[in-house]
């Protein structure tokens, strides 16, 4: 049976091959600015975000600035299984480039570092069957566990030979991989996790881009995509919608280093902690105190002393409460 060349329903549709050339343009253009790859303080946020994101869609509680705190070695309230999701998911993300896309052997390993802990058959396939259900309501049935090891091998032995785009090939493995739900528990963080491996081994700007968020921010449309796969008996839509977050993804990033040239640059090429702080609330206004520290590397209190320096200077104001309000970068 591991043999048999297994070929998932799919069809390319021309709005998927629109979105592999936009993506493509959006990939060459953020490639040029070179500023995510070499930027600590722009990768770790992206990381940062990503995990945040692919652990909220499993309804973990923690707070972007709890999972800050906890990747930094902080000591936070919080479930301790919420805690340990983290802690497991930063090792299995750091992890991540080293691992063969084309593996079920990295696979297993990558579930094992992702669940140790919090399942029994943490890198083992699942010993019994399981359902996916919102609610009372079963809205899918994985493949029966016997089939599960001969199943993964053939998408595995797919990912490898096939010619399709590897934005495709991406999302097509994330369709079929949790149609197949080869785990007891944690196939969507996996699943999510693998697709990003794929896509950066095509290109490695992928390793910092956080897809997860958007997919969190349209998380009911992305459950909606998975439905309609199944009920079509095919991935077309589904990787039509993935491809869109991907795209969204990109765009976001595109427009934002468009719009903020000036601040990436300083970024890259900081004098002072406080043009560091400028710089990463020009990106995002939204950022605490404590999030800023984590960025930089210095302390809470040092960086609560920067902001109120810089509020007393004119540079920056407050807008709103501290819990939902932000912080605007004057023009000076």
């Amino acid at each position: 049976m591991v043999n048999e060349i297994y070929q998932p329903p799919f069809t390319m549709t021309e709005k998927i091959t629109n979105l592999i050339v936009e993506i493509g343009e959006y990939v060459g253009m953020i490639a040029a600015y070179d500023a995510l790859r070499p930027n600590p303080i722009l990768r770790r946020e992206s990381r940062i975000r990503t995990i945040y994101s692919s652990l909220a869609i499993e309804h973990n509680t923690l707070t972007l600035e709890q999972v800050t705190d906890v990747i930094n070695g902080r000591r936070i309230l919080g479930p301790p299984q919420d805690i340990r999701e983290v802690k497991n998911a930063y090792e299995a993300y750091e992890r991540v480039s080293a691992f063969d896309p084309y593996s079920v052997k990295n696979l297993l390993l990558a579930h094992k570092i992702m669940m140790e802990g919090l399942v029994k058959e943490a890198g083992s396939f699942r010993s019994g069957n399981v359902g996916v259900y919102a609610g009372e309501e079963l809205i899918h049935a994985g493949t029966p566990a016997k089939y599960v090891p001969d199943l993964v091998q053939q998408l595995f032995t797919w990912l490898k030979r096939s010619k399709y785009h590897p934005l495709v090939k991406s999302c097509i493995f994330h369709y079929e991989f949790e149609f197949i739900h080869p785990f007891s528990d944690g196939n969507g963080r996996t699943g999510r996790l693998w697709q990003s491996l794929i896509l950066q081994e095509w290109k490695e700007v992928f390793a910092w881009i956080p897809v997860e968020t958007l997919v969190h921010e349209n998380q009911e449309e992305y459950y909606k995509a998975l439905q309609s796969a199944d009920k079509t008996g095919d991935s077309t839509k589904f990787v039509e919608f993935m491809l869109i977050m991907i795209r969204d993804a990109l765009k976001e990033i595109h427009e934002t280093h468009s719009s903020n040239d000036v601040a990436i640059n300083v970024a890259i090429n900081v004098v002072t902690n406080e043009e560091k702080v400028l710089a990463l609330l020009k990106q995002d206004g939204k950022m605490s105190a404590n999030m800023l520290a984590v960025s930089i590397g210095i302390t809470q209190r040092q960086a609560q002393r920067i902001l109120a320096k810089l509020k007393e200077d004119g540079q920056i104001v407050r807008h709103g409460a501290n819990k939902n309000g932000y912080w605007e970068v004057k023009t000076m």
